[in-house]
């Protein structure tokens, strides 16, 4: 090998971290041609996973080196959400569904193809994050392990106002973008009675009960979802969280007329949605 490939070689394991995956595009941008990285790739310097995507030599792919890397090393800057981001923030009480493991990531950009190449754990969900909130915009960039291992500083979210935030993963303490709990739940309701059921939503809201009012006030007047709005505040109630007497449900626009969300069930007098017969008469 020449001086000035080998060169090439340790900055390009110094920008990227073993574990993590870089695109095509990314590594051409790098000064990485196709011949070059073929040549890395023959040579074991670097595996490729799935067609047009590449990393380091290591041990089993996990889901959140996926999801770091496609924050850190390309233009679409998903972030984990939903159940995802609950589980995330330590609500591990929570039954998740049976089977393979569902990763679920809001992006605005359609993700790359060659996630569902990969050898990994978990399946990736995508959802698209403009559809469900109107004034709260993804920040791009909130987190790069790219950044972090320039600076080594991390970026945070302002803690009041966004409704993302960052989780560190793994021996490095990698930055992930999440959501909130208080922005998690609200996604993870949007996929009930589909693909989330009640009882189930109902387990993990019996642990929400820290949430930030000041947060959820904001979150519930962006939402552009009646139901999810609606299905909140009732669980809410159902629960009798204390934080309840800090919302001003006047400024939280819940429509007109009834919402059916599951058959033969009760409807709800106040939220005029239909729950379990098993649920209701319990707030």
């Amino acid at each position: 090998m020449s001086i000035q490939k080998e060169t090439k070689l340790n900055h390009l394991y110094k920008v990227l971290p073993e574990g993590l995956l870089a695109s095509a595009v990314w590594l051409e941008r790098k000064g990485y041609s196709s011949a070059l990285r073929n040549q890395y790739v023959k040579s074991g310097w670097l595996d490729q996973p799935a067609r047009g995507v590449f990393r380091r030599p290591g041990g089993a792919l996990k889901w959140q080196q996926v999801v770091i890397s496609l924050q850190s090393f390309l233009d679409v800057h998903p972030y984990v959400g939903g159940r995802t981001a609950l589980e995330l923030h330590g609500f591990t009480h929570y039954v998740s569904q049976e089977g393979s493991r569902e990763v679920h990531l809001y992006s605005d950009s359609k993700l790359p193809g060659w996630l569902g190449q990969l050898d990994c754990e978990a399946k990736f969900i995508q959802h698209n994050s403009s559809r469900l909130f109107q004034n709260d915009p993804i920040h791009r960039g909130l987190t790069s392990v790219e950044l972090n291992l320039k600076t080594e500083a991390v970026a945070r979210a302002d803690a009041l106002h966004s409704s993302l935030t960052q989780h560190n993963w793994g021996h490095w303490e990698w930055p992930m973008t999440l959501s909130t709990p208080e922005r998690a739940v609200l996604e993870m309701l949007d996929e009930l009675p589909a693909k989330e059921t009640f009882h189930q939503a109902d387990m993990l809201m019996e642990g929400l009960r820290s949430l930030s009012p000041r947060r959820l006030q904001k979150l519930l007047e962006d939402c552009k979802s009646i139901k999810v709005k609606r299905l909140f505040l009732w669980f809410a109630h159902r629960h009798g969280f204390r934080f309840l007497h800090q919302l001003d449900e006047s400024q939280i626009g819940l429509g007109a007329g009834k919402r059916m969300l599951i058959k033969g069930g009760h409807l709800d007098s106040k939220y005029l949605i239909t729950v379990p017969e098993d649920m209701h008469g319990n707030q």
